[in-house]
């Protein structure tokens, strides 16, 4: 089984590529002392049906954005990922695994931010780690989330070297619109509930078919990777809105079970997969 990168969303080849070898070192790399031999890399990408030359100049790609950083282990050459990606995962890991759900009663935290026109980029750079938070935007410049991640904001935006450009606020809904009314106007849901139909229209016969016959550690992982991937963006796309101001029967809760299932079947077998291949290298 192999895995066709055109099927997962989010950016062109290069990216999903990217994706998939991120995925790939967060599955395996954090247990093997954060570092991966390159020809492991590349024998785990050929699982997925992508070729080795594809492999090579995207984990290049990535050592040039400071993603990966190249590292020897005596003879062999391999990559670590880099501290800053090391964070990003630890935060990723709750992010995607245990998909904390705000109330009403927490509140709600506002970012406002202010950039001279001659840091551009730190703008681009605000509004995109924002975006990746689940913030929505309230009025221009204004910026509002559920209250829960007031802190996670706090510690990204601090070692992203942003935090000095921005005021955080934490407080409640006083007056005067319905917050109902306006969560669709701060945050696209329809956007969101279609990423959220397509994964359970995508994997809900996967769960069938892994339900119906246990399948091989190399099966597991060559659906297991695509899927986390497909499923990774989609948290942070998604605050954790409080369900009492979501619509009726809102379909992310459906989804984050789907993915709850398929990771409890697949995830020990790939991870199995994964392994043999790394120590098979290594022997080799």
């Amino acid at each position: 089984m192999t895995a066709d990168t055109k099927a997962i969303p989010g950016g062109g080849r290069d990216a999903r590529l990217a994706q998939l070898i991120i995925s790939i070192f967060g599955l395996c790399a954090r247990a093997e002392g954060n570092w991966l031999a390159t020809a492991s890399v590349v024998a785990l990408m050929a699982d997925l049906g992508i070729d080795h030359q594809a492999v090579r100049s995207s984990i290049s790609r990535l050592k040039r954005r400071g993603v990966l950083v190249s590292a020897r282990q005596g003879r062999t050459v391999g990559y670590r990922l880099a501290e800053s990606t090391l964070a990003v995962l630890v935060e990723g890991d709750v992010r995607i695994f245990e998909r904390a759900r705000a109330s009403e009663a927490d509140g709600w935290v506002m970012v406002v931010f202010s950039v001279p026109e001659s840091e551009r980029d730190k703008r681009h750079a605000l509004r995109s780690s924002l975006t990746r938070l689940g913030y929505g935007t309230a009025a221009p410049g204004v910026w509002v989330a559920p209250g829960n991640l007031a802190e996670q904001t706090r510690r990204t935006l601090e070692r992203q070297e942003l935090s000095g450009y921005v005021d955080m606020f934490t407080g409640r809904h006083y007056a005067f619109a319905d917050l109902r009314a306006k969560i669709p106007q701060w945050w696209d849901l329809t956007e969101l509930t279609g990423l959220y139909a397509d994964f359970l229209q995508r994997y809900r016969p996967v769960l069938h078919r892994m339900t119906a016959a246990r399948p091989t550690p190399s099966d597991a992982f060559a659906t297991y990777v695509p899927m986390l991937t497909e499923w990774r963006r989609l948290p942070y796309r998604d605050p954790g809105l409080p369900l009492s101001l979501l619509p009726p029967a809102w379909n992310g809760e459906a989804a984050g079970t789907l993915f709850d299932q398929l990771n409890e079947i697949l995830n020990p077998l790939a991870h199995k997969h994964a392994l043999a291949v790394i120590h098979g290298q290594r022997r080799s």
